[in-house]
């Protein structure tokens, strides 16, 4: 076995059994792993510096493809179900035995690093890839070891084992298809195959948080977060696609993260080092700073189309899929909390794009709306952005991130009531999805008007406004805003047919509540009652 660079771990890879490897990459910085993603072909190098990969047949993530393994230790923690569905654990066993077989005589690259900014939570982790691409992946998204002599001892709480050309058997391995993410938190170990996405490693580690973090009274929440000048904190929940990383990203604000926080007694801090943002179609005059990342050295661009003579990304270009991502540590965005740490939240911001076009595009929540809305994680699919989807489909997903949810929802939600309760926090909901109508009739929100509403709601200046409830949802909706024509706040108002707006708004609180049954057993009337008035 070759041990390759000077910042290897003192804690070796016994522990995992992987033996007679061939070179062992220990910790490499960004130059270097560049060097070996040219070399390896996994990928180019693109104008202005970012590394441009492909991933393949998966070009998102794959959730039929992940379980967990059920062992007598944690089995009882686990919320069981569409989202946590349960892996033997001798076939996790013979899985595993495959990969260490596998890897023998074969090149690996691992990064040491944190899952979290904050000392007294943060969670050390270990990623073994076989792609020199995954390996800055990893880097660019996680905390990176700054102190030579801390990465030296560091030792993992759990390791991730990333092999893209690892393929299961399905008829042997009772996976769903050749590739498989299998969590064992007992012993804390990840494996991810036969999928080259690298948003597989990110998610993965996101699960790992979120089950071990409700334990040490922390909140994990799927959200982005930023603060003001005068230090104060707000955070945004919200699905692929209603603006999270977006409107986090305010030039008068700086970006605490943009997808994975926790909020623990000492306030909210960051669970990454850097994003990964959607990029297709993104506008240089709209979202600037992401903009920028986008050329620059670092930054990874997963399946963004390239020009293969003067190597120029178009962005524009949806020829490979609709989720292209970048990847970048968050020192590529210029306005930034460095240290991704911030007090407790003044403001928590849900976001949804409705694509029924019946929400407001901005209202006032109580706490026990709050906690409807957050257990309910409302948002919508349009056509083209998954694969059968041809119009829109009300969707919903728990704390707005079942796929990353182990623990029962209660668990969550439990801890945010008590914290937006304890801290007195405001909350809103932003719709950023369709007004005027439907998808196909109507038209998306304009982000001016969105950001508009949002500072409003945040600096205050809605405070004086008269606010009027909203007769089938039983939202408080403003009736005025700085910079926003009035008509725009009353979704209703901005239809031409009132009676398909009535209609399609009553279709949508109907489908409130159909949802929301599953959790009325886990919280007070008064949260139930929260939700729409029909």
């Amino acid at each position: 076995m070759s041990q390759h660079h000077e910042l290897k771990g003192q804690y070796d890879l016994e522990y995992l059994g992987l033996r007679n490897l061939n070179t062992v990459y220990w910790n490499l910085p960004t130059p270097w792993l560049y060097e070996q993603v040219v070399r390896r072909r996994e990928g180019l190098i693109s104008h202005l510096g970012p590394l441009v990969v492909r991933t393949g047949s998966y070009t998102g993530r794959s959730p039929n493809d992940k379980f967990i393994v059920k062992e007598s230790k944690n089995k009882q923690k686990v919320w069981w179900g569409k989202e946590n569905r349960p892996f033997d654990e001798k076939r996790f066993d013979s899985i595993w035995a495959r990969m260490q077989a596998y890897l023998q005589g074969d090149d690996v690259f691992v990064q040491d690093c944190y899952i979290g900014t904050d000392k007294k939570h943060r969670m050390p982790v270990r990623v073994i890839t076989e792609y020199a691409w995954h390996s800055l992946f990893v880097r660019n998204l996680f905390v990176r070891i700054e102190n030579d002599d801390e990465l030296a001892a560091h030792k993992p709480e759990f390791t991730i084992i990333d092999l893209p050309k690892f393929h299961a058997v399905p008829e042997l391995d009772h996976t769903n298809s050749e590739a498989f993410i299998l969590l064992n938190f007992d012993k804390k170990l990840v494996l991810i195959g036969g999928t080259s996405y690298g948003g597989e490693i990110k998610k993965s580690a996101f699960t790992l948080m979120n089950f071990m973090m409700p334990d040490k009274k922390v909140l994990p929440m799927h959200c982005s977060a930023n603060i003001n000048k005068s230090g104060k904190t707000v955070i945004y929940f919200g699905l692929s696609g209603t603006g999270k990383t977006t409107l986090s990203a305010d030039p008068d604000r700086a970006l605490i993260g943009d997808d994975e926080h926790g909020w623990s007694d000492n306030g909210v801090f960051n669970f990454e080092g850097g994003c990964y943002a959607k990029v297709i179609r993104l506008s240089e005059e709209a979202e600037p700073a992401i903009y920028a990342t986008t050329r620059k050295f670092g930054t990874i661009l997963e399946n963004v189309a390239i020009d293969s003579y003067h190597r120029k990304p178009d962005l524009n270009d949806d020829t490979f899929t609709e989720n292209t991502r970048a990847a970048y540590p968050i020192t590529n965005l210029d306005n930034i909390k460095e240290d991704g740490k911030s007090g407790h939240p003044t403001d928590i911001v849900f976001l949804t794009a409705d694509a029924f076009g019946v929400l407001p595009p901005l209202s006032k929540l109580t706490p026990q709306q709050a906690m409807y809305h957050f257990l309910l994680g409302y948002t919508a699919k349009v056509a083209g952005t998954e694969r059968g989807v041809t119009e829109p489909q009300a969707t919903f997903s728990t704390c707005f991130g079942a796929p990353f949810m182990p623990q029962h929802p209660s668990v969550y939600a439990k801890l945010l009531g008590e914290k937006i309760k304890k801290h007195n926090v405001r909350c809103w909901l932003i719709n950023t999805g369709w007004t005027g109508g439907p998808y196909g009739v109507g038209k998306r929100m304009s982000i001016q008007h969105t950001r508009a509403l949002l500072n409003a709601a945040l600096d205050g200046a809605l405070a004086e406004v008269e606010f009027k409830a909203d007769p089938i949802f039983g939202l408080q909706v403003p009736l005025k805003c700085p910079g926003v024509p009035k008509e725009v706040l009353i979704p209703k108002d901005t239809w031409k047919d009132k009676k398909a707006y009535d209609k399609k708004a009553k279709e949508l609180a109907a489908s409130f509540k159909e949802n929301f049954k599953v959790y009325e057993e886990l919280v007070g009337d008064d949260v139930i009652k929260a939700g729409p008035l029909i």
